[in-house]
């Protein structure tokens, strides 16, 4: 095994939200960065943020859906940095439908970006990752376990993205290479703030995103990449193969008070 003193990482969708946040933790920590994005200029911004005498940033432009764009950021890693340690994977798109409104066209868009997409970089840089003998953290969603209204095909994908963890991990354990996932609850992101900005009452729907959440609001794209940061380091070594909820207790919570309803 080959010992590095600064860790590697590849993260997708680093452009903004999460995974910029992601790339701005391991920044801190010293790590040297691949940010892969299909966002040119807010991608080159991240990467002039980033780039320090501690971390040295690589920027790929290009999509997670396509094979060639990810063995461009996987050729990226190993030619500035000879390898990488880590992958953080948090591209992703979230489009709305019910099974009537979902066309195929939509289906195969977010299936492309939400699962194929994972499958893709992780086979583009599972080598890598295999001789440094690190791991790879998904970016799923509370939507993988559960569902809302409407978002047929977001579901769908991320229900197999938490099953390719788990695959994942059984098939890389023998290998010495982590898999896990985080499975978010709402997180104040610009994705979200666009999907409320569109709503017909926007105050009243951030309302109702915090009601949601037992502790009373959405989680900060920090508190998510702080879990990502744990997954990916030594601190979780004997971690793999699980898809951690980090969700304000959503789903931990059944609906309806009956002890309220005796009192009324």
């Amino acid at each position: 095994m080959t010992i590095h003193r600064t860790r590697r990482a590849l993260v997708t969708g680093a452009a903004k939200g999460i995974g910029r946040a992601v790339a701005t933790h391991f920044a801190r920590e010293g790590y040297d960065l691949v940010l892969f994005d299909v966002a040119e200029d807010a991608l080159e911004a991240v990467a002039q943020d980033l780039a320090s005498d501690s971390t040295r940033v690589v920027t790929v432009i290009g999509s997670v859906a396509s094979a060639a764009d990810c063995a461009r950021a996987a050729k990226a890693a190993q030619d500035a940095f000879g390898g990488l340690d880590v992958l953080s994977h948090n591209a992703g798109i979230q489009r709305y439908g019910t099974l009537e409104t979902t066309d195929e066209a939509l289906w195969d868009e977010v299936f492309s970006v939400n699962l194929k997409g994972a499958y893709l970089i992780s086979r583009a840089v599972i080598d890598m990752i295999v001789e440094a003998r690190g791991s790879i953290v998904h970016m799923a969603s509370v939507q993988g376990f559960a569902s809302q209204e409407g978002v047929l095909a977001y579901s769908a994908a991320k229900h197999g993205l938490v099953g390719l963890v788990r695959a994942s991990a059984i098939d890389c354990a023998a290998k010495g290479v982590r898999v896990n996932g985080v499975a978010p609850g709402s997180v104040d992101t610009p994705m979200l703030r666009a999907t409320v900005a569109g709503a017909p009452d926007p105050e009243a729907l951030w309302r109702e995103i915090g009601a949601m959440h037992p502790l009373g609001r959405p989680a900060r794209a920090e508190e998510i990449a702080s879990v990502v940061a744990f997954l990916a380091s030594d601190a979780a070594s004997f971690v793999s193969g699980e898809v951690l909820r980090v969700d304000g207790a959503m789903l931990a919570r059944i609906g309806g008070s009956p002890e309220k309803g005796a009192k009324e």
